[in-house]
């Protein structure tokens, strides 16, 4: 068999990090996951390709060579779905399709041949069985959720790795909590479901031993999901191999706000090579915490809690969410107060959706204010549901937020309260590499020179190397994404302009 694996598109969105990416002459953020798992999974004598649509073109001739085109994909690439579909159909070539998109909404593709849903290890296999019998249904599928312990190292070497700014890794599947607007345990459980310590060891020496050097993302929805496993097992083991291999990587990922109650966890990450978290931070609104079953930021200090994992070491990255039922008027200026003060520099902040499969979705639905798909796209200013608030007041709200942290003045402000909270526990020598510093002469002609905002982009460097010198490749990172941001929120097209 000849197996084309295809991901694709993502639109410009928030993590799309389109507009930051091109300082440092990458064309993705990370690299397709699912796909390359997928692909360990098929028969080693078959012929495997991989293209990106985020990183090269699908051309007909690799269509033509296939003999069946596999697609994984998640809602926001669905218009990129609709074009792979209408390609390959123009070729005669069967598809092959799973992942959340496919997952959750099968009966909108009749067009597909073959659906593997829900999780590959369970649901892959007896699909290879009956093609090879000659007798392939067009949908597998599974309640049941797989021990991922027999997950094999993913096909890493089909990557154009150069054309991505981090490689990625998964842990465990699953999470504890059962927040209503997450769609992440009716996908995956609630139980978590780790891979063995010799199975991600094994990821990290591939990487090694194929020459990447730098970011890696795990991509766990909850990395502390099973805190007792990866304080006593994993991450002992991860730091010895990164201490024997002289730190080539550092590590993000995700993690709940319960992090910042485990002083020794924050110790063994960082010493392990982590140095940024992304926490769904949601709202500061107690009220509109309970209501979406967000137990585990209530009844706490965010603010508090935010300050311990930055000064142990750890960047915090957040997602926070308006249009809860719950919500006044006032929520938008609290939104706006609190992330200030946080030194959360990366502020996701995205209208309340419904996904399928969720708790909020039924009670949309239940309640008929239900109005369409969700886009999947937090930086489109759609809602798949009629919120209690007025809907102009909600929009002109979400965009004085918008307006209010990522302008310029704001924004760099916010860095600056980060740089003094965050202290990084593995110090090493002062350097910059060259992409740092074509990124940092970039960044000057860019954002520095052509750009409005470029006084307070000086007075912010200037700042950095008079107050925090050791944080100037932090500094250069955060500018760039920046930039980014108010490219995505249209906000030099006045597309977010401040409404009130």
């Amino acid at each position: 068999m000849k197996i084309l694996l295809v991901h694709p598109h993502y639109p410009d969105s928030f993590w799309s990090l389109k507009h930051a990416l091109r300082f440092v002459s990458k064309k993705a953020a990370t690299p397709p996951l699912g796909l390359i798992t997928v692909s360990a999974m098929l028969p080693s004598t078959w012929e495997k390709k991989l293209v990106d649509l985020n990183v090269a073109p699908l051309k007909t001739k690799d269509i033509q060579w296939a003999d069946y085109v596999f697609i994984s994909a998640m809602y926001i690439q669905k218009e990129s779905v609709d074009y792979i579909i209408t390609e390959c159909q123009k070729q005669g070539v069967k598809i092959v399709a799973g992942g959340p998109l496919f997952t959750q909404e099968p009966q909108n593709y009749p067009q597909i041949d073959h659906m593997i849903l829900n999780e590959a290890e369970i649901t892959l296999d007896p699909f290879l069985k009956d093609l090879e019998n000659g007798c392939a249904k067009k949908i597998y599928q599974t309640s049941e959720y797989p021990d991922i312990t027999f997950t094999p190292v993913p096909d890493y070497h089909l990557l154009s790795r150069k054309n991505y700014h981090s490689m990625n890794i998964q842990v465990s599947r699953g999470c504890p909590f059962s927040c209503d607007f997450c769609e992440i345990t009716s996908l995956l459980g609630h139980k978590v479901r780790m891979k063995s310590t010799q199975q991600i060891i094994g990821e990290l020496q591939r990487l090694f031993e194929l020459n990447w050097r730098g970011n890696i993302f795990i991509v766990d929805d909850n990395f502390i999901g099973n805190k007792h496993v990866i304080k006593t097992d994993l991450l002992p083991a991860m730091k010895a191999w990164m201490q024997q291999h002289s730190y080539p990587f550092t590590f993000n990922t995700e993690a709940s706000i319960n992090l910042a109650d485990d002083d020794e966890l924050m110790s063994l990450m960082t010493d392990t090579g982590f140095n940024t978290v992304f926490i769904g931070i949601e709202t500061p609104d107690e009220n509109s915490l309970q209501a979406c079953n967000k137990v585990q930021n209530n009844n706490r200090d965010l603010l508090q809690s935010i300050k311990k994992i930055q000064n142990a070491g750890l960047q915090v990255t957040g997602g926070f969410i308006v249009g809860f039922d719950s919500d006044s008027s006032s929520v938008f200026q609290r939104q706006i107060d609190f992330i200030q003060q946080s030194g959360i520099v990366s502020a996701m902040v995205g209208l309340l959706n419904a996904p399928k499969n969720t708790k909020l979705y039924d009670r949309m639905k239940s309640e008929n204010r239900l109005i369409s798909a969700s886009s999947g796209n937090n930086t489109d200013l759609s809602m798949n549901f009629i919120p209690r608030m007025n809907s102009s007041e909600l929009i002109a709200g979400y965009k004085k937020i918008i307006h209010d942290i990522y302008t310029t003045k704001p924004y760099y402000k916010r860095i600056r309260k980060l740089l003094l909270n965050y202290k990084p526990r593995i110090s090493k020598p002062f350097s910059i590499n060259f992409v740092t510093l074509r990124a940092f002469v970039r960044s000057i002609i860019i954002i520095g020179v052509i750009n409005r905002g470029r006084a307070d982009y000086w007075k912010f460097m200037f700042w950095t190397l008079f107050r925090k010198p050791g944080s100037i490749v932090d500094a250069i990172s955060y500018s760039i994404y920046g930039y980014h941001f108010r490219s995505v929120y249209g906000l030099k097209k006045n597309k977010y302009r401040r409404e009130i």
